[in-house]
């Protein structure tokens, strides 16, 4: 069984660490993801995704570009251990050859600014994933919680004695947006992206984004970093609706490890996370959708660490608990990898 994960924000940490002054290598650092924790961690594949805040970026075309160059150099740097997959024979090749592999893939499609030229570059510079939104409307679509209301939200939530305060922020996280799906713009990127061949990521974007997905395109695609709604009520999560649709499409989507999409606490309270809540989710997201439809996309790197998966080289610990669980070997082989491999094989030519 070898480890694929479909999304971490590691990239992105680096830069933010380089641009502080501080020690940042992909070899060994303290971030959730290095090359020793992801050996420890037995990974065949790890999705790197270059991360853009449009809320806190000048220019984001410039932004992904500069995550661009630091991810290259890494690689080159690293180039015993790890090597950059285009396909899915690149998968194959890097394994034979005794390295893990790295896919590449964008956190916001509003880098491109709307323009298809500028997708089309991303592909050729090696991206072969994208997801659509992050927290901010952009030129392709709609999240399903908008940054921007959510910071004036929590701020005023402080306030330990407000409730009302505090259910405004919980009305916020568990309130999914239905009425704006993908722009017209948005609906040229995803039929580009099939054409092209780059996944679409549908993880961040809204309810009414998602079925627009499913009615503008014809192949699979993937929640990256997305657990059940039903378990843990947050809107990053998907409904069990769209776990069906997305494996009667034969999508894969990812456990993120986020204690805050695994359970829902009060705001301002502490949410450490457990292994545990890990397993509810994958119980009930093969329920609804099926074993084929489940993967990972820990999120490392991208949230607060998990206190019991605090890094890549603790993944023995949750297949220990999901062994506990009910999970067979051949199951686990599918949630660790063998199902993402599937939609790679089937997409990544």
């Amino acid at each position: 069984m070898r480890t694929v994960d479909m999304h971490c924000d590691t990239i992105s940490a680096l830069l933010r660490k380089r641009r502080a002054k501080e020690a940042a290598e992909l070899r060994e650092n303290n971030c959730h993801i290095d090359i020793q924790k992801m050996r420890k961690g037995d990974y065949l594949l790890q999705n790197f995704a270059l991360f853009v805040n449009l809320g806190a970026c000048g220019d984001p075309w410039r932004e992904v570009q500069e995550l661009l160059g630091l991810y290259e150099q890494e690689m080159l740097k690293n180039s015993d251990a790890i090597a950059p997959a285009l396909s899915f024979a690149d998968i194959e090749r890097n394994r034979s050859k005794g390295r893990m592999s790295a896919v590449l893939t964008v956190e916001e499609g509003g880098v491109c600014g709307g323009d298809l030229e500028k997708l089309r570059t991303l592909y050729s510079q090696g991206v072969r994933m994208m997801a659509l939104l992050w927290n901010y409307p952009n030129e392709l679509g709609s999240p399903n919680l908008d940054g921007r209301r959510g910071e004036k939200l929590r701020e005023a939530a402080k306030d330990q004695s407000s409730p009302a305060a505090r259910q405004a922020v919980l009305d916020y996280l568990n309130t999914p947006n239905a009425e704006d799906g993908l722009t017209e713009t948005g609906i040229l990127f995803v039929q580009e992206m099939e054409r092209l061949g780059m996944i679409v990521d549908v993880s961040h974007m809204s309810d009414a984004g998602f079925y627009d997905v499913l009615t503008h395109t014809r192949k699979p695609f993937v929640a990256s970093h997305s657990n059940s709604r039903e378990i843990c009520p947050c809107a990053r999560n998907l409904s069990d609706d769209m776990i069906r649709r997305l494996a009667e499409r034969g999508g894969v989507m990812g456990l993120n490890f986020c204690a805050d999409f695994l359970t829902q606490v009060l705001p301002g309270e502490r949410n450490p996370g457990t292994v545990a809540a890990v397993v509810e989710h994958a119980k009930h997201i093969v329920c609804v959708g099926g074993i084929e439809c489940l993967g990972l996309g820990s999120d490392f790197d991208g949230i607060d660490t998990h206190a019991e998966l605090t890094g890549a080289d603790r993944m023995g610990r949750l297949a220990d608990a999901l062994k506990r669980g009910g999970f067979s070997e051949r199951e686990l082989d599918k949630i660790f990898g063998g199902n993402v491999l599937r939609v790679y094989r089937e997409l990544l030519k």
